[in-house]
């Protein structure tokens, strides 16, 4: 039997929500033979377990679960953490009821319990659109430095982040996301997230460097030469789990570029980064990192669990990452799965049991189950979750 979840914001639901599904169970005691009101409980305690493991605040749980069942039917008003809602199945046991429940959560809480561990996010190589532009000054190598950048000012300045790069080659990023090749766009992600041991990928496009056609100061005749250039950029950043885009920004800037055109300028001197088109692009490097940083605080903190031994675990997140002996996460077995309109969608069965983090190393963490339970349901590259 399926639920459906009506009162639901689809009308409000836009691309700029990223959700995920995520499956989880819960159980509630039956009183006074009521079914019906233990089962309203029962997805109560599921929902807010999913919630948790996303990321969600624990105030928006009675938002999202505030009505009562009829039928076949749960009327719910939700807060938008919750985009939909199905029950898989029932199951009725002496005194007690056990659902089990899918919902696609996209948390929308800026207090939430992610924003504890920093996430792990690789940078790459930027690609220039139209490498023509890139000509004048013969500034090609724009597309290292300026990621180079953004990484030293996401140390500096971020708060929520663990930056790693990857500046040798470019990737297929532009082509894939050119074309539309959604599956390939996934794919590539995945790969670089799994190579490089990271949670989050972050692609980027530089997308106009052109000079204006007119001079900048026709007022002031006793400068010549000196033009509008364009700095126009894209930012993506993907889920490395699931290769699914969860950032999508794009920054348009301009200002004046007083170099000549004829020479060869250097965009890693402190000349370039000092002119006016260098300050620029600073200025919007420090606009992207306040992005990102507002964008990934609560994003799950996810650590991919590299070894299982009985009822422990040792998974890829460390001291660097900000975790410590003692913490608690919560496992997640990956769950892909096709809907009945024939999409395929990635998704998380929740483990009951929770581990405790016993040692930690600069970048990863050893934890047991505290009820001392075989972990036979999780595997290698399933996940460890900051709840």
């Amino acid at each position: 039997m399926r639920l459906s979840l009506i009162g639901l914001c689809f009308a409000i639901y836009s691309s700029a929500s990223f959700g995920q599904w995520y499956e989880s169970q819960g159980v509630a005691s039956i009183k006074n033979n009521d079914n019906k009101a233990a089962k309203a409980q029962a997805v109560h305690n599921a929902l807010k377990k999913a919630l948790l493991v996303a990321g969600a605040s624990v105030s928006s749980v009675q938002q999202v679960v505030n009505g009562l069942l009829t039928q076949d039917e749960i009327s719910i008003r939700a807060s938008g953490s919750v985009n939909s809602l199905e029950l898989i199945s029932e199951n009725y046991s002496g005194d007690l009821v056990t659902v089990t429940i899918r919902a696609d959560i996209f948390p929308q809480e800026k207090k939430c319990f992610a924003a504890d561990y920093k996430k792990s996010m690789l940078l790459t190589r930027s690609n220039i659109l139209h490498r023509e532009q890139a000509n004048i000054g013969n500034i090609y190598s724009i597309d290292r430095t300026l990621i180079k950048k953004l990484a030293n000012k996401i140390q500096q300045q971020g708060i929520y982040l663990d930056t790693k790069l990857a500046l040798q080659t470019k990737t297929e990023f532009s082509r894939y996301n050119q074309s539309l090749q959604t599956q390939s766009l996934k794919n590539l992600t995945m790969s670089l997230a799994n190579m490089t041991d990271s949670q989050y990928v972050l692609f980027s496009e530089i997308q106009d460097l052109s000079l204006a056609n007119d001079e900048n100061n026709d007022w002031q005749f006793w400068q010549k030469n000196i033009y509008q250039r364009q700095f126009n950029i894209a930012l993506y950043i993907h889920d490395g789990t699931t290769g699914e885009r969860i950032l999508d920004k794009h920054y348009q800037s301009s200002a004046p570029w007083d170099f000549d055109d004829r020479k060869q300028v250097d965009v890693t001197s402190h000349n370039f980064w000092q002119s006016e088109y260098g300050q620029q692009i600073s200025v919007t490097l420090d606009d992207m990192v306040s992005d990102i940083d507002e964008n990934m605080m609560c994003q799950p903190t996810q650590g991919r669990i590299v070894q299982v031994q009985g009822n422990s675990i040792t998974f890829n997140l460390g001291k660097r990452h900000g975790v410590k002996v003692g913490d608690k996460f919560s496992l997640l077995h990956l769950n892909n799965f096709i809907s009945d309109d024939k999409r395929s969608y990635s998704g998380f069965n929740i483990s009951p049991y929770k581990v405790i983090v016993t040692s930690v190393s600069q970048d990863s963490a050893h934890a047991t189950t505290a009820e001392q339970h075989i972990l036979d349901n999780i595997q290698v590259n399933d996940l460890a979750v900051r709840y």
